[in-house]
């Protein structure tokens, strides 16, 4: 509600509001079972109010304390104006307090203003202040903010763009100097000459993929042509320099880099090499030492040197943030066009689609009969480079063993009349026969001559979708259809003609409007599937920087040799010395139980918030889950501070990210974020309460399945030598995904052996000094084991990605022949003639069963394989058969997740699909079986089921449980 600036309609919505709850009370209060929670309700938001409004005090306080009585005044008129707007909402000794800050605001002008400059005429100068006369007060100004004892200093330092200088001063100062003097000696320089200069030095370098100039001339440019770069850099943001005049150690106001940005671009493009080579490489930099500068930098001396330049971050927030903060510099060269920053899988989509996008050239190639597809290819490509920020996120499953599935939505009045047909007589027995003699499919096949036989597998799918679209779960929220995928709800999902089934039903009970239906209404052509895995291979190089090359498996960097041809890994030691995080493995974890968990984290925060001097500490509090974050947040253990807690997660705007995290280092800070924020994120911290009392304490709530993960989540504290610390608090039901029992938890404490239950025939017993030891060896096993399962997976992908590589220089060709041949088989339809088998697969999703998931997800298209040749051997139609995926877990978990199910499916990406949403949780004991049969049991009543498959790993409960 206050900072910077108000927003009165919002302040004018509470008291309207306000006003509102206290006219209803008298006619609710006799039905409520709690009346006094209004009362209650009302006095929580008028605390708030006065909580906002007193720090705004302070921050009006902090400026007439240095001088800055123009900001002040501003300030102090906008918070009169909000206690009008409050009224009886705003209590008497805020008031009080706002008449005594104005008073003393006004005093000190006159006192320590007025009385100096008695001989000129102030008046003119109360709403404009001359800059020279500000000027005279930097020193003091920035003295007196940072060592402010409240928060209020570091957010003006952090918030206002007047002390962003200030802010730059604080890091350059703690690290070497690099600038170049002789070009800020003679006030505001223009940049055009060093521009002009700099692409003159650059040339006009034509690269392409089968001939790249790097020649010794063109080698020889580089050092120039960085130190030019930077210059430029520095010089763009040296407005900072300019504003604080001759006060000493002025150059610390500018941006600089430092020698070891320079090392590792020079790492990165091949100088310390004695060919001096472009190679694929990496290079590793420890967290919060300018990894986004190193890739920006060596993206504008590439872009200058002829390549185009893809930087793949995992983050859309971080790879934004970095775009923007660059931009300028890539506008001032010329090469924005040449550069491009989004995350994995967006970039690999751009390069999929770069000479056109192929769901709309394969719309066009069947709607226009035409042999001439738009494809719009530049006439010369430049040679592309992968920048990769954070290689271990390039091994994750969302990435590595995902697939790219382009979808063409062919749209036509004959396609919508015959599908409204197909709804419209779907309770009557609908045969394919049936549905090929009316004159909907007869107009249908007249607009597309060409392309009966793909109308015609697509009108068998219709038809099997329109009998079984009731048969999955989806929810109906904003005018939309949206399907569960862990803890968030998710619109980009489509399980065939199912879900637009799903839109007409919901339409017709008035909770889908029209024009959001038709919206959706079309004949739906897979395109092929595109392996994400195989499309960094299409970059002449790949390059990158990353925190955490060091923490890479064997198995990664082993497939980084061979596949990816990465085998130069550079390794920069750290420009601030050695890391300062505490953290001690044998008394920073806490493994605790259901009951005690919320708790212990409360109590772990309340411990680490107080630093060793007494005073207060900033604390980050990493969760696994917006859910968990959620439940902790809700929950009696943080009841009493909870209007003191902030929160964080994707859902934010970019404003409140920002926001979020410049407060969270500041002293008694306590900030609550989702696992996102644990990379990338600068926490970076001014407040020297906080750094004279141990700095940021982070605590992490859950165990990080890759340990690279872990790595980053501590980088957030500890930065550029600062000190910090780090600490575990984990929920002993979440081990069990690691095959970590909580007899194996006693066992260590007690000194005793722990069975590998990975190989449980061998009886194999190992002893581990510490938790942690045993926690981390767990996770690298199942690590291994997941990524062994998913390589499978991605050869299995890197045949469908051929066969649709080759289908593309068929489309190129005009080859209509070969294109409809592959697009009907790619959109081969149900079977709706024979009888089919079906079949429930009824599958464990707890904790322990993190192995069989993770293979079903990356086998269940081999699974299909495999049947289809058996029924093909034996002279039975391929797609005789449906199988539907069901889950199950414990009462532990929610009501909605306790049971959940695929559609029935003849297809096997549709099912990957369902697994995909799916994560393991819960689980303790015996398991809710009986949920998992009762729902078979139902799907029989439904329609006759032939056989239930049951995988699990424990009995289901008892009738007493």
């Amino acid at each position: 509600m206050v900072g910077n600036n108000f927003d009165t309609n919002k302040i004018k919505s509470i008291v309207n509001n306000l006003k509102k709850i206290q006219r209803a009370k008298q006619f609710v209060l006799s039905h409520i079972n709690k009346p006094d929670e209004l009362e209650k309700c009302i006095n929580d938001i008028k605390s708030k109010i006065e909580k906002q409004l007193q720090r705004f005090l302070k921050e009006v306080e902090a400026f007439v304390n240095i001088d800055n009585f123009y900001e002040a005044e501003q300030k102090v008129e906008l918070i009169i104006s909000v206690r009008n707007l409050l009224g009886n909402y705003c209590s008497q000794q805020i008031s009080d307090q706002i008449d005594r800050v104005n008073a003393n605001q006004a005093q000190v002008l006159l006192d320590g203003v007025v009385n100096k400059y008695s001989d000129m005429d102030f008046d003119k100068y109360v709403s404009n202040p001359p800059s020279d006369f500000f000027n005279r007060f930097n020193t003091a100004r920035r003295t007196i903010l940072i060592q402010d004892s409240s928060d209020v200093g570091h957010s003006i330092i952090t918030e206002h763009q007047a002390f962003k200088g200030y802010a730059l001063s604080l890091f350059n100062e703690k690290i070497l100097k690099h600038a170049s003097e002789s070009l800020l000696d003679n006030g505001r320089p223009s940049l055009d000459p060093l521009i002009s200069e700099t692409k003159m030095l650059a040339g006009n370098i034509k690269q392409t993929s089968d001939n790249i100039q790097w020649d010794a001339p063109v080698r020889n440019k580089i050092p120039t042509l960085l130190a030019h770069i930077f210059a430029l850099w520095t010089l763009q943001s040296a407005h900072h320099y300019f504003e604080v005049g001759n006060v000493g150690n002025n150059n610390s106001y500018l941006l600089q880099p430092h020698i070891a940005q320079v090392i590792s671009i020079f790492c990165m493009l091949g100088l310390d090499d004695i060919d001096e080579k472009l190679r694929n490489n990496l290079v590793q930099i420890r967290t919060g030492e300018g990894k986004s500068v190193i890739l920006a930098v060596t993206a504008a001396i590439l872009a200058l040197l002829g390549f185009e330049v893809r930087c793949a971050c995992y983050s859309q927030y971080l790879s934004e943030r970095d775009c923007i903060a660059f931009l300028p510099l890539f506008d001032a060269l010329n090469i924005t066009e040449y550069i491009q920053y989004g995350t994995f899988n967006k970039l690999c989509e751009d390069m999929i689609n770069r000479n056109g996008e192929i769901r709309k050239i394969v719309e066009h190639f069947i709607s226009t009969d035409s042999n001439n597809s738009p494809v719009c290819k530049r006439p010369t490509e430049r040679a592309k480079i992968l920048l990769i920020d954070e290689v271990d996120v390039f091994f994750s499953q969302n990435f590595y063993g995902n697939v790219y599935t382009p979808s063409a939505s062919l749209r036509d009045p004959t396609i919508t009349s015959l599908i409204n047909f197909i709804w419209k007589e779907r309770k009557s027995k609908l045969s394919l026969r049936k549905v090929t003699y009316t004159d909907e499919y007869k107009a249908c096949c007249n607009r597309f001559p060409l392309w009966e036989s793909l109308i015609l597998e697509a009108v068998k799918d219709l038809i099997h979708d329109v009998n079984s679209f009731d048969s999955h779960d989806y929810v109906v929220k904003e005018d939309k259809i949206g399907y569960k995928e862990q803890d968030k709800i998710v619109y980009n999902i489509v399980y065939g003609y199912k879900t637009l089934f799903v839109y007409y039903c919901e339409h017709e009970k008035g909770k889908i409007t029209k024009s959001s239906l038709e919206e959706r209404i079309s004949i739906n052509i897979k395109c092929g599937n595109f392996s994400y895995a195989e499309i960094p291979l299409q970059f002449k190089f790949i390059m990158g920087v990353s925190g955490t090359l060091k923490t890479l498996s064997n198995i990664e960097k082993e497939t980084m040799k061979t596949v990816y041809k990465i085998e130069k890994l550079t390794f920069i030691p750290s420009m601030f010395g050695k890391n300062n995080l505490k953290f001690t493995e044998k008394d920073d974890i806490m493994i605790e139980n259901i009951d005690d968990y919320f708790n212990v984290i409360r109590k772990e925060i309340d411990d680490r918030l107080v630093g060793k001097s007494g005073e207060k500490r900033a604390v980050l509090v990493f969760f696994e889950s917006v859910k968990r974050l959620n439940e902790f947040y809700e929950s009696k253990a943080l009841e009493e501070i909870k209007y003191s807690v902030h929160i964080l997660t994707e859902e934010a705007t970019s404003d409140e990210k920002e926001k979020a995290i410049r407060c969270a280092t500041t002293s008694d800070q306590i900030t609550l974020f989702t696992r996102t924020f644990g990379r990338g994120t600068d926490f970076i911290c001014h407040d020297k309460i906080v750094e004279h009392n141990g700095g940021t304490h982070v605590i992490q709530t859950f165990l990080s399945e890759e340990y690279s993960e872990e790595v980053q989540i501590k980088g957030r504290t500890a930065r550029q030598g600062d000190h910090g610390s780090y600490s575990l608090v984990l929920l002993d039901q979440d081990l069990e995904k690691f095959l970590i029992q909580k007899e194996d938890i006693e066992n260590i404490k007690k000194g005793k052996g722990v069975i590998d239950r990975l190989q449980p025939k061998l009886s194999f017993t190992k002893t581990y000094c510490t938790l942690y030891e045993l926690l981390d060896n767990r996770r690298k096993d199942l690590f291994e084991k997941k990524y062994m399962n998913n390589t499978q997976y991605v050869e299995q992908a890197k045949k469908e990605h051929e066969a649709t590589e080759e289908f593309l220089k068929h489309f190129q060709s005009a080859d209509i022949d070969y294109v409809r041949k592959f697009l009907v088989e790619k959109n081969k339809g149900a079977n709706i003639v024979c009888n089919q088998s079906r079949t429930i697969c009824l599958m464990d999703a707890t904790g322990s069963m993190t192995h069989l998931l993770n293979n079903c997800k990356n086998t269940v298209g081999a699974m299909f394989e495999r049947t289809i040749e058996i029924l093909r051997d034996d002279n039975i139609i391929e797609d005789s058969f449906q199988i539907q995926f069901v889950v199950y877990r414990n009462y532990n978990s929610t009501e909605d997740k306790i049971l959940q199910y695929s559609p029935w499916e003849t297809r096997a990406d549709n099912l990957r699909t369902f697994m995909n949403t799916i994560n393991v949780e819960g689980g303790d004991g015996n398991e809710a079986i009986e949920i998992g049969l009762w729902h078979a049991n139902n799907e029989n009543t439904r329609e006759k089921i032939t056989q239930v498959i049951l995988i699990g790993d424990a009995p289901p409960n008892t009738k007493d449980e």
